[in-house]
């Protein structure tokens, strides 16, 4: 986030990409406005521990802050968009109610949020809680108003996207190569690799608009960069197959 106000200039625009950045406050938005960001995205915990250790303001404070910069922002035409974390479990309390995801999604919702990203931060969920988290909260916020944003610390993202699947959430966060994690929370591997979700999606039949071939040589574009392999299941295995198709 350093650096993202030298970055925003140096990016070449494509239409229909919304281009985004998190904001934890009132100058963030200011920097993000100068920056000519076209959306905004704001980051609430359902812990209390990792709020105060990812943003250092305990979740009440943290409400308080998002709304002065929701109003703001849709003042200035930004849409926001939330994520919440911890919602599966928290690196320092251990399990988190889903009824404490389903409040402060309500809340968050009140703010003027487009949508909400119920976030497994460190990597823990499994497909037996994603049912009773997201069913808590569909009971509070329209299912077309949630996401699910998922790390694969432990192998389960993906079996966590179908969950959210069958249950009918149809929007879901990934990163290239499986890039990503959070100093704040320890042990957290990556995001889940967009070439691993594209290539279930497609072998389900599931139209996404993107094409596997160029998300995985963008990936690969990177790797020189990051001084260690993707963890994208995906683009190493194209690297063992015998055949060369759709190989990067």
């Amino acid at each position: 986030m350093a650096h993202a106000a030298e970055v925003f200039p140096a990016i070449e625009r494509a239409p229909g990409v919304r281009y985004t950045a998190l904001v934890p406050n009132l100058a963030g938005l200011t920097r993000a406005r100068e920056a000519k960001v076209e959306e905004i995205a704001i980051f609430a915990a359902a812990s209390e521990t990792f709020s105060r250790r990812n943003i250092n303001q305990s979740i009440h404070e943290s409400l308080a802050t998002y709304k002065a910069v929701c109003d703001e922002a849709r003042a200035a035409g930004l849409p926001v968009r939330g994520y919440l974390s911890t919602c599966f479990g928290c690196p320092f309390e251990g399990g988190v109610q889903p009824s404490k995801v389903a409040e402060i999604s309500a809340r968050l919702l009140e703010l003027g949020v487009y949508e909400i990203a119920l976030s497994d931060t460190i990597g823990i969920a499994h497909p037996g809680q994603v049912p009773e988290v997201v069913g808590e909260t569909g009971r509070r916020v329209p299912l077309s108003k949630l996401a699910l944003h998922l790390h694969d610390t432990r192998g389960t993202a993906l079996v966590n996207v179908l969950a959210g699947l069958q249950l009918g959430i149809t929007t879901f966060d990934a990163s290239a190569g499986g890039l990503g994690g959070c100093p704040y929370a320890p042990g957290a591997a990556g995001n889940l690799a967009t070439e691993d979700l594209l290539y279930m999606l497609d072998g389900l039949g599931i139209e996404t608009g993107v094409r596997l071939d160029a998300v995985m040589n963008a990936s690969v574009a990177l790797e020189p960069m990051l001084g260690h392999p993707l963890p994208s299941r995906v683009v190493q295995a194209a690297r063992c197959s015998p055949t060369r198709s759709r190989r990067p």
